[in-house]
């Protein structure tokens, strides 16, 4: 039986100041003109309290570009939805962030791009590090829970320690260390992000030391490179499970890199209730249980622990949304990512 989802990935728009080697956008951007209006996400965000919506994540590209963020937010809030802000932080000043609190924002995730200030300008395409500092001590001041994201790569992987130390000193409540999944811009990029095997190998046990030292004071949660994994990871947790995403122009996807399936018939919230596309959707329900799986998905012991792995990856490694992930090392296209690692 499909459950109702738990989260909502709300992304406002694709406009953002920074360029961001790894960004997960598509490479195709959502024409500002196409975004939807503040009526029409204020619509969307009742549908998602109706469907049974618990969580919504308010992203882009940056949301803070919306110039109705906080009536938003605010329209949000009065369905008792948890909100969690995801940003770049440049324009998150202290009257900013004051706004957002008072209208019901309940937490922050700032990404950060290394702990280097250079490197990390660098990395942005912007000179962004000092805002995104300014930033964390805004959302810190006003109490609210802090969630640094850092993007892991071969340009900044060297400097995991460090990178652990700025959240520590940021007071971060909770750290991604997540190693760039090659999607979007990521993929177009791969050749320059891939790290090492040695670099990995020497990030891990600096990491598995920081959980430890600072556990109960800064929850670090570490996302493997999963080209180096011998098991996929559980993407979305299944398809069509627990979460959904909501483009800038109102198409509704299983996860945000879907759209890259390109015989995926993609909804729009604008066109079709939110709870018909969750339930009865073709898109939703292309892949969702087990029943679609190829061999050897359908008959290994797994196929409720990483589910086939993912769609996306799948299609983009072999053309086949439907293959087994070709990350995991009982896939017959496992060659393929081995080849991709020998070659970086």
């Amino acid at each position: 039986m499909v459950e109702p989802p738990l989260g909502l990935l709300a992304e406002l728009t694709h406009r953002c100041p920074l360029s961001c080697p790894y960004c997960a956008n598509p490479l195709a951007l959502a024409d500002p003109a196409s975004e939807l209006s503040t009526p029409q996400w204020r619509d969307v965000l009742d549908q998602a309290a109706e469907l049974g919506v618990l969580q919504v994540h308010l992203s882009g590209g940056e949301p803070m570009a919306r110039r109705d963020l906080a009536e938003l937010v605010a329209h949000a809030h009065a369905h008792g939805f948890y909100l969690n802000l995801v940003t770049s932080g440049l324009s998150l000043t202290e009257p900013a962030a004051t706004a957002l609190a008072a209208a019901g924002l309940d937490h922050v995730q700032l990404s950060i791009q290394d702990a280097d200030p250079l490197a990390a300008d660098r990395i942005a395409g912007a000179k962004a590090h000092r805002l995104k500092l300014a930033a964390a001590a805004a959302v810190k001041r006003l109490g609210l829970p802090l969630t640094v994201n850092v993007v892991l790569h071969r340009l900044n992987l060297d400097r995991v320690a460090e990178i652990i130390a700025l959240a520590e000193a940021m007071g971060a409540d909770r750290l991604e260390l997540a190693n760039a999944q090659y999607y979007g811009w990521a993929l177009r990029n791969r050749a320059g992000l891939l790290p090492s095997r040695a670099q990995l190998a020497a990030a891990e046990p600096v990491v598995a030391a920081a959980r430890e030292r600072l556990a109960g004071r800064m929850r670090i949660s570490y996302v493997l490179a999963d080209y180096y994994a011998e098991y996929p990871k559980p993407c979305m947790n299944g398809w069509g499970a627990r979460q959904l995403t909501i483009a800038p122009d109102g198409g509704v996807l299983p996860c945000p890199a879907a759209s890259v399936i390109p015989d995926l018939a993609v909804e729009n919230v604008t066109r079709r209730p939110l709870a018909e596309i969750w339930y009865s959707s073709e898109s939703f329900n292309r892949f969702r249980g087990t029943g679609w799986m190829p061999a050897p998905c359908r008959g290994c012991p797994r196929r409720e622990i990483d589910f086939g792995g993912c769609r996306c990856q799948a299609y983009q490694l072999t053309g086949d949304p439907a293959a087994t992930d070709p990350v995991c090392h009982l896939s017959p296209h496992r060659g393929l990512v081995d080849a991709l690692l020998e070659g970086r």
